[in-house]
Parts: C-alpha cells; structure tokens; sequence
C-alpha cells in the first residue's frame, strides 16, 4: 500500500479526538511505526509495549573497552530511501558514515582459498565481462556459460521461480555453486532451490523481463548513469558498498534516536502482551491479569508472536501468518590483534560456498569495513554460523561454536593464538524465509488483515528483510491506522 501524500493529514481523526493506539513490539518495525504515528498525529495517545527490558529487537550495539559491537545488522542500504529518510527526520543522518572506500570488496572460498569476488559483479549482476573471464573462481567452460547468459532466452511468463532455478537457468550450475549462491546465502542465510526470486530480489526478475538478459541489462544500465558514477560503482565487487550506510556510534544509535523523538510514558518495557481481543469498536489487550483497552492496534512481532496473538482475533489470518517459514543463525563476534592474522584484510568479508562443505556461512571483517570499530592495531569479525542449510549448528553450545569457527579462521586467514574475547549471539526462529510464493502467501495475508478495522500488521515477515524495509513496513502500518476514522474508546 502506497505511502500517504504530504497533505493526506487531512485524512487523520482531528487533534480533539485523543485516540488510543497501541504498537506491539520494540524492534525497528515497532518504533518506525510509533515515531509516524507520533509524527502525523501527535494528539493521538501512543504506547509502544515491548516483552523485553530494551528496544530494537534484534539490533543491538555494544561498546566495550573501545570495541564496537553490533549482534546482528551492522549498516543499511540506501537503494531503498527509507531509513535515510528516517535518519533525516530524527536528526541523526549527520552522524551516518560509509564503509571504507579503500577495501569496497569481498572474497569467496574456493578450496580452501579466499579469492576477490570479480570486479563489478555484485550479487547476480556482471557489469563487467573482462574480470569474469580472468576469474579463478569458474572454470573456462564455467565462464563461457556465464557469458552465454546474453543468448539464452527469457521466461514469458509470470509465475515465481526459485532463486537456484534462476540463477542456474540463466548462469549455468557452475556460475550459482561457486559464486552466486554463496553471495546470496551471506544475506538470507537460506536454502536457495527454496527461496523465492519475485519476494527477494524482484530487480534482477525486472531486468530480464526488460532487457532479456541480466548482462544487457546491467550494460544499458551503466550507459544511463552519469559520467564518473558507474567507475565508482562496478569498482566494487560481493555487493554494493556504496550504498550502505550506519551510524558512526552503531545501529543502536537508530535505535536511540527513534525512541529519543517518542513522548515521555510512550515506551512501556518488560510489558509481554498475552493476548488480543475485539469488542465491537475496540481492543483489549490482556497484560498479565489486565487488560488496556486502545482503538487500534499495529502488530510488530516476529510471526510467531502475531500468530498466537490472532488466533482469537482471525483463525484463518493466524494461520496464514503461520505458514511463512523461519530459520535461525548464530554469529560469532571476536576480537584479536591484527597481527594474529596472516590475511591482508583487504575486502570486507568473505562469503562461503555450500558446496565447500565448511561449518560457517560467511565471515566479516567488521572493522574494516567500518573504522572506529576497533582499538588500533585490532580487528573485529563477526563470522555467522547455521542458517537453513545447516540449521543444526546454530544451536551448538558456545564452545563448540568457538571451536569450529577458530577452525576456520585459522584455515581461512591465517588466525594465530587465541582472540581478546569470544561471544555469541543467537538469533535462532528469526529470520522469516521468503519460499517461492511468498507473495501470494503475502497478498491473502494483506487482504485479510485489511478487513479487520484499526488493525495493521508490520515486520520483516512480510516485504523485507532489511532495515529500511522493516522501516517501511512500519510506517505504512502506522499510516493505515491513521486514515481511519473513528471515535476514540472511552476512559
């Protein structure tokens, strides 16, 4: 559902009618959704309640004796506007900093090496043929079928593929096994013959749609842009670099800015709601043995949460929002000296294929990607672990998740000795997996949720995984809720 205009305030109950609405969740969905809702009716009476004793769900920064930790998303991309948009109105887009110009790429392993991801292919886009054909990663036959992907005909029709299905069907097996299936697997740590193409990366199905092939299209693209920016870019390699941002102080500066522009009493921590109800033009939300009662409500909880809220709300909404899938991933968070490791940290991470058969995913090189990150002379990884090909050792003990990943980095960069300090993060059930169909699932979702009157649903579940898509979600969310009219519960 499209954004409201500028002037579509006029749609908003009137400042005298002090409405109660309530936003279940503290993560970014939540207080993106809180912070408009606040932003366009600021007579309306806002309570965030939150299960646990902080915001941010899984975004969270630590700092610790001139460490900067963050335990799951570290930036944010600005290919999609909205959480720049966010960080603008908060008045913290001053405090927003690039990733390091001089390192902007990344490494996948072949047999045991690191070798550069081809300059100028970021995830499934080759805007470059000469790095491709000189490539260690692919065989000459692999490469001659990557190159052949100008040549082999478009889909005609519209239905959902899988992400292994595309990407073999237009690459080749070799092209997906070695380069673009871990490339897309150190983002959604997912089962690619699963995941769908139209729901994750819905650019790439556009461009063979228009120019009917990936290769022309990115061609065409870079002869559209201005002089100077496609050098910049295609310089790059893994991802778009460019385009991400984060706060110089960590995500959790995000995090504290959106709650910092909420109205005193408006955040209720340690608050779990237990269940929802309807009664005729209202809401009860039970909290413990009480319940408070709001006129409308935004859903932002992970999937299972919302699905045990509406079970005695909407049966048949519960059990849609039930189907969506999940998967969980732990990450290891380290610190050493840069002398430890004989790897020349000249790229941002590395990215591991499944077929290499090794016990993590991928691993990043926090601190160099972003300055500041670590004391000097000190590097900070976060290497991730499990996903939905290897759901079973995100779950291991702490110890033997340290034990198989100083494994690896001491194969893979050549770690020596023991880290400063080891730690884990775990985030297991809560990365939402957009299988093929995800969109239609999405679309009865979205119908059914419609239908029930000042009521919205928000969170990376639905349209993206990211930050400025849970933003996104949360703001829409919050707008639905606004242009509806109706008179606010009686206290």
């Amino acid at each position: 559902m499209p954004a409201l205009a500028a002037n579509a305030t006029a749609e908003i109950s009137p400042p005298s009618a002090a409405r109660r609405i309530a936003v279940i969740g503290g993560g970014i969905s939540g207080l993106a959704a809180a912070h408009r809702l606040v932003e366009l009716a600021p007579a309306a009476r806002v309570t965030l309640l939150e299960a646990s004793d902080r915001l941010g769900g899984v975004l969270q920064t630590i700092r610790r004796d001139g460490w900067l930790i963050e335990r799951s998303a570290d930036m944010f991309t600005t290919r999609e506007p909205w959480a720049l948009d966010l960080c603008r109105r908060i008045g913290i887009a001053d405090e927003l900093i690039e990733t390091d110009v001089r390192f902007r790429r990344a490494f996948v392993v072949r047999r045991g090496k690191l070798l550069p991801v081809p300059e100028g292919f970021t995830l499934m886009s080759p805007a470059k043929i000469w790095p491709i054909l000189t490539t260690p990663i692919l065989s000459p036959l692999g490469k001659l079928r990557l190159a052949w992907e100008r040549f082999i005909p478009c889909r005609r029709d519209d239905a959902d593929e899988s992400l292994q299905s595309f990407v073999v069907r237009r690459f080749g097996r070799e092209a997906f096994d070695r380069l673009i299936q871990p490339l897309i697997g150190g983002i959604y740590t997912a089962d690619p013959a699963k995941l769908s193409m139209q729901g994750t990366l819905p650019q790439f199905v556009e461009l063979e749609r228009k120019f009917g092939s990936l290769i022309r299209g990115m061609r065409q693209r870079g002869k559209n842009q201005v002089p100077g920016a496609a050098s910049q870019k295609t310089a790059e390699s893994g991802a778009r670099y460019g385009q991400f941002l984060a706060p110089r102080d960590g995500m959790g500066r995000l995090v504290e800015g959106v709650a910092a522009r909420l109205p005193v009493g408006c955040v209720r921590l340690n608050s779990p709601v237990e269940r929802i109800e309807r009664d005729r033009e209202q809401w009860c939300l039970w909290l413990g043995n009480q319940a408070e009662c709001f006129d409308a409500v935004v859903l932002a909880t992970s999937g299972a949460v919302s699905y045990r809220l509406l079970a005695m709300v909407d049966a048949e909404l519960a059990a849609l929002v039930k189907q969506i899938p999940y998967a969980g991933c732990s990450v290891a968070i380290l610190g050493v000296r840069r002398d430890q490791l004989r790897h020349p940290l000249d790229g941002f991470g590395f990215v591991v294929p499944a077929m290499e058969n090794r016990r993590i995913i991928a691993g990043s090189l926090a601190s160099v990607k972003f300055p500041g990150r670590a004391p000097t002379h000190r590097v900070l990884l976060r290497v991730f672990v499990g996903g939905a090909l290897q759901p079973e050792l995100a779950h291991l003990p702490d110890d033997e998740v340290r034990g198989l990943v100083l494994t690896e980095l001491r194969e893979l960069l050549g770690l020596a000795g023991m880290p400063e300090f080891f730690e884990v993060a775990r985030w297991l059930g809560m990365m939402p997996q957009y299988h093929v169909g995800h969109l239609d699932l999405i679309r009865r979702i979205e119908a059914r949720a419609s239908a029930i009157p000042n009521f919205a649903l928000a969170g990376n579940a639905y349209r993206g995984v990211g930050v400025p898509f849970c933003v996104n979600q949360g703001e829409q969310a919050a707008e639905r809720i606004l242009s509806r009219q109706v008179a606010p519960v009686e206290t």
